[in-house]
């Protein structure tokens, strides 16, 4: 079943939209905050599709990722009883931020950096790193490398595969998709 391909084929063109840098900084900010799907899923296209700008797309993600962090930080740490609670209970993330919580305990700062550079929901621990009111600037610090190693790596990889990485890439999309997906359910499985 071929889903991806034209999912890809869509995110190429939005890739080379005039304004795809604003789209992207604005999808890094929001996914940090609230949104669900990840920043690779632009940046990785974007990269593919201008090559040369590689290195300034994933500055941009990585900073308007970091300042989304900033506003999840600041939702924890000032609104969570009072507001951010009753969205994380509608949407069905309690049990996460329980779990968020539990790993900031045993662990600390380092699930920030692993939170940032993993695709482990970074905007769970974002909002329970300010419920925890932990440092904020070793919290920006740890954000800064985690998210910029993996945007970098992200925008790297694609500048240096270029046009035969593009054209492997839409070749094998559609079982890249479902292996991904695949990967997702057993990690939620054996979350639960």
């Amino acid at each position: 079943m071929k889903i991806f391909t034209p999912l890809y084929d869509w995110a190429m063109r939005v890739a080379r939209h005039k304004y795809s840098a604003y789209y992207l900084s604005f999808m890094s900010f929001a996914e940090s905050v609230f949104f669900p799907v990840p920043v690779d899923v632009m940046l990785a296209p974007m990269a593919l599709a201008k090559p040369k700008s590689a290195w300034y797309y994933a500055f941009l993600a990585t900073v308007f990722s970091v300042l989304g962090g900033v506003v999840g930080y600041y939702l924890g740490y000032a609104m969570f009883d009072s507001f951010v609670v009753g969205i994380v209970e509608s949407i069905g993330y309690q049990h996460k931020l329980d779990i968020a919580r539990s790993w900031f305990t045993d662990y600390g700062i380092w699930v920030i950096f692993v939170a940032s550079f993993t695709p482990i929901p970074y905007k769970v621990f974002t909002i329970m790193a300010g419920v925890m009111a932990m440092a904020f600037w070793p919290f920006i610090l740890v954000s800064i490398i985690g998210r910029g190693l993996r945007f970098f790596l992200v925008a790297g990889l694609m500048k240096w595969g270029g046009a035969p990485m593009e054209a492997k890439l839409r070749k094998y999309i559609d079982i890249l998709g479902w292996v991904v997906i695949a990967l997702i359910i057993i990690v939620l499985i054996i979350i639960r």
